[in-house]
């Protein structure tokens, strides 16, 4: 009987963690959902809302943020971790309907998850963040778009690059979302993460499992 009790014990104070202690996991990011997030300086101009008039370099700019996302089991029951930050910075390219070049860094000592023994993790054995400060991507095949789209108008287009995770460098591929905004171009995009491919320690310890695998997400807001 005793045993039953500490696993319903340790079962239900698991449960209790997850859904009343523990921090919402952070939704996936998301452009605004209407046409309210025109960036003011576009108000009452209708050339930076065109479908054309990008040509030029973008940088980022507030609003973006790079995040992780990590299924993981704790004590039997399935939770989701995530983690991130606004410390990013980059640049892109566009001359007509083709993006040049483009690439982002993260300061990786600023990623938080709200809560400070996963963050101790984290930058301790997890991401070494003190050898390891920076995580970088940088585009190695132009984007060719079909055409430059209407103002919050999405549009998808395939990318490759190279992602620089841990201080191990491999070739990713991936799907881009962009779109127009007013006087910003806005981007997001998902890429799949194999730790062990960057060298990184499978982030499982005490109660908590962890798989070898999970996502770098981001959002991006340039202004030029």
């Amino acid at each position: 009987m005793v045993p039953v009790v500490l696993v319903v014990a340790v079962l239900g104070g698991t449960y209790v963690y997850i859904h009343f202690i523990a921090p919402d996991p952070a939704p996936k990011l998301t452009f605004s959902s209407d046409a309210a997030a025109i960036s003011s300086e576009a108000a009452g101009d209708p050339s930076l809302t065109a479908a054309g008039a990008i040509d030029g370099t973008w940088s980022v700019t507030s609003g973006s943020t790079v995040q992780y996302r990590i299924q993981e089991v704790l004590n039997g029951q399935d939770d989701e971790a995530t983690g991130g930050t606004t410390a990013v910075t980059g640049t892109l390219t566009v001359a007509g309907t083709r993006v040049s070049t483009a690439s982002f860094s993260v300061d990786m000592t600023k990623v938080t998850s709200g809560e400070s023994q996963r963050d101790g993790q984290f930058r301790g054995r997890i991401m070494q963040t003190s050898r390891f400060p920076t995580a970088t991507f940088e585009l190695t095949s132009p984007l060719e778009l079909t055409a430059i789209p209407d103002n919050l108008v999405t549009i998808n287009v395939p990318a490759t690059g190279k992602l620089t995770l841990h201080g191990t460098t491999q070739t990713v591929s991936f799907t881009v979302e962009a779109r127009r905004n007013g006087a910003h171009v806005e981007v997001r995009g998902t890429i799949p993460i194999t730790f062990s491919d960057y060298g990184i320690s499978n982030p499982s310890g005490g109660p908590a499992s962890v798989g070898n695998s999970g996502d770098l997400e981001f959002l991006l807001v340039f202004t030029r």
